[in-house]
């Protein structure tokens, strides 16, 4: 009789969205992102003062990311296994300590340990706090991911606001004046942690329920290599913008670093407005819907933004944001439901490649700007989004659902 009576109660505990724990960890997505973004916000006055060539500021963002990737699917597949609910604020403390090392830096190499610090605190806080976020889903998984992803967005859009009025008028040491915001993070994440814990501690003992599908591995691993290369495109040129963008805006039309950051801000501003609508249409049409519509749809936007004057390279700006941002919660949860019972590994790999392959073309495409100009740069990168047309080989909403 325990057991007929067991099956119900975790049935109905798993249909709960526990709001306050998403909400708590989209937040931290946003602090953890602050300080992410604003690495890059920061990277006209870091070139200036220390005297940096392109392909350094390329190598910058390779040690953040790749840090970040490499470590990221290594913690998903060990947490899968033995979950380790206080490894988030620990992920948190590593940020706080780069922040400081940031601040202080005197020497180029400074600067790279200081951005793999933080790489490591985002490598340690996305695969967890994304689990996290699945687990109080509820079963409303496009939604949570998509509430947990636009934290994140928020973050990186207001992290160059932040660079633009109060380290650059400020200097480099008012970096540590954000060691706030990770401390913040450290309290929140502590409280999440802890909700996590007695949430493993009552489902002990439960037998999983994993919604297995009915598709062949070979479909399965072909979907996988699609997300994939989705995942490349979109953050190949993510990067182009998060990295050269204010370098473009500056050399092309000659405004001042702070407006050129104001003109990231309102970029990454869309793509947070973007991702707030795509998770609701995911979980009520599918992930593909999703991924069709805010890869290829960009296409027509980027092919026109290298060549646009000022006004409309701002407003292009923002619908490319807009269009692309829900395509990356739709990849995750996708590859999610196409590997059930791996959500740390799945996040890990996905979010691993997303800064890996982010921190790569950053420091490839710098060598391309000092080579051939950003214009080239921007050329060359309107082009990926046409990688949208292999969305044709993924399965449908129908497809994924339990045999």
């Amino acid at each position: 009789m325990a057991d007929a009576t067991s099956k119900p109660v975790a049935a109905a505990a798993a249909e709960v969205t526990v709001l306050p724990i998403i909400f708590a960890v989209s937040f931290c997505h946003m602090l953890n992102d602050i300080m992410q973004s604003m690495i890059s916000a920061i990277y006209p006055m870091l070139k200036t003062d220390f005297a940096l060539d392109f392909w350094q500021i390329g190598i910058l963002t390779l040690a953040f990311q790749c840090t970040a990737s490499l470590l990221q699917p290594v913690i998903g597949i060990v947490t899968d296994k033995k979950p380790f609910p206080y490894s988030l604020p620990v992920g948190m403390g590593s940020t706080f300590v780069g922040l400081f090392i940031l601040a202080w830096a005197h020497s180029y190499p400074m600067l790279v340990i200081a951005a793999s610090l933080i790489g490591i605190g985002s490598a340690v806080f996305h695969p967890e706090s994304s689990r996290v976020a699945r687990l109080a889903s509820g079963g409303r998984y496009g939604f949570a991911q998509a509430t947990f992803q636009v934290g994140g967005n928020f973050g990186q859009s207001i992290g160059p606001l932040l660079a633009a009025f109060i380290i650059v008028p400020n200097g480099q040491g008012s970096v540590a004046w954000f060691s706030v915001i990770a401390m913040l993070g450290i309290v929140i994440l502590a409280w999440v942690a802890r909700w996590y814990k007695a949430h493993m501690a009552a489902n002990k003992g439960r037998k999983r329920i994993l919604n297995a599908h009915s598709l062949s591995k070979r479909t399965v691993a072909t979907a996988l290599v699609v997300l994939a290369l989705l995942t490349f495109s979109k953050n190949i040129y993510m990067a182009s913008i998060s990295s050269y963008y204010t370098f473009f805006v500056i050399e092309r039309f000659g405004v001042t670093v702070q407006q050129s950051q104001i003109m990231l801000f309102i970029f990454l501003g869309a793509v947070a407005l973007g991702t707030v609508v795509g998770g609701p249409i995911g979980d009520r049409f599918g992930s593909k819907v999703v991924i069709w519509f805010s890869i290829l749809g960009a296409l027509p936007f980027t092919l026109a933004m290298p060549f646009a004057n000022l006004p409309v390279t701002i407003a292009l700006s923002a619908i490319v944001g807009f269009i692309m941002a829900s395509s990356f919660p739709a990849i995750v949860v996708m590859a999610q439901e196409l590997v059930p019972g791996r959500v740390g590994m799945i996040a890990g790999i996905f979010f691993g490649l997303a800064f890996g392959i982010g921190g790569i073309a950053a420091a490839v495409l710098g060598i391309f700007a000092d080579l051939y100009g950003i214009s080239f740069v921007y050329t060359i990168c309107a082009f990926l989004p046409a990688l949208g047309l292999l969305t044709v080989f993924l399965p449908g909403k129908k497809m994924l659902q339990v045999a």
